[in-house]
């Protein structure tokens, strides 16, 4: 399978939300409802139902998690040298910050499962399951204006905790019964793609008005930096291909769409997150066939 025709159908997806959105009168209860239903049901169905099915031997993967969470961490230190070097206005770093290191779930999984199938999908989805809560963690901690606790936040999150209790469930050799599994899979099925669709729904190509040094950085660490860092951490450990496709593929990802909700929610800068998330996901579409060919 060629890279083009890797990518197509997914960012095809994207622009179909983008559309859609703008075209339709469906109203904002509608999309929101929408994405409610991806992330607090379909999405967690897919993740927990490849966590159950994915073979979990460490001793072949663990290499592969080191090199996605070396990776998450250099992005994390990347993102913080943009304070020293642009010294912005207040909550403009605090807020743009978490762009330079989290990553769209739903494209990871959408390009994994094109990847490779259930087995590029239940690699990326044990990325996920470490790197989302370190994302998280180190995305809350530069937005210290936040009321609450930080393990509640974990608790509550469901992209999290799917993961989590297939890898549990896995871990103790049971297996979903055929009759749930074709639900489970169903369900799969559908969250890659009505999350693309929201995706692209979400997109917000204006909200820069200040920073665009700042902007750059950010988005230059998450397309060009991480990727890069994933390639020669996963060469250097010696990764079989199809790993380090997984890696590099993870730390090419565009930045989370829910990173505009975070900010949002803590007294962040809106904007201008809304503006970071919705060019590296345009950009994302020229930088990603590179990288996966160079994994390739």
């Amino acid at each position: 399978m060629s890279i083009a025709s890797l990518l197509f159908p997914d960012f095809t997806l994207i622009l179909l939300g983008f559309v859609l959105y703008r075209t339709t009168n469906w109203g904002q209860a509608f999309w929101m409802g929408a994405e409610k239903l991806v992330y607090y049901v379909l999405f967690p169905a897919l993740l927990f139902y490849s966590t159950t099915r994915a073979p979990l031997d460490f001793a072949s993967t663990g290499k592969m998690i080191q090199t996605a969470m070396l990776t998450l961490a250099g992005g994390i230190a990347l993102g913080w040298l943009g304070k020293f070097l642009f010294r912005p206005g207040p909550m403009l770093f605090e807020s743009g910050v978490q762009t330079a290191f989290r990553f769209n779930s739903y494209i990871a999984l959408a390009l994994a499962s094109r990847l490779a199938g259930e087995q590029g999908v239940g690699l990326m989805a044990l990325i996920i399951g470490f790197a989302v809560p370190t994302a998280n963690l180190a995305a809350v901690h530069a937005l210290t204006h936040k009321d609450g606790n930080l393990l509640k936040e974990m608790v509550k999150n469901p992209l999290l905790m799917s993961t989590l209790c297939g890898v549990l469930f896995n871990l103790a050799g049971l297996h979903v019964p055929e009759v749930l599994g074709a639900s489970l899979s169903r369900l799969g099925n559908a969250s890659i793609a009505l999350g693309l669709i929201m995706v692209g729904a979400g997109l917000r190509l204006s909200g820069l008005h200040e920073a665009k040094g700042l902007a750059a950085w950010f988005t230059a660490i998450k397309l060009v930096g991480m990727p890069a860092m994933a390639f020669f951490i996963g060469r250097w450990l010696g990764l079989p291909q199809l790993q380090l496709q997984t890696a590099v593929l993870f730390g090419a990802l565009p930045t989370a769409s829910s990173a505009y909700v975070l900010a949002a929610r803590m007294g962040g800068n809106g904007p201008f997150v809304a503006f970071l998330i919705s060019a590296g996901t345009v950009l994302s579409a020229l930088t990603l066939p590179v990288w996966l060919a160079l994994a390739g």
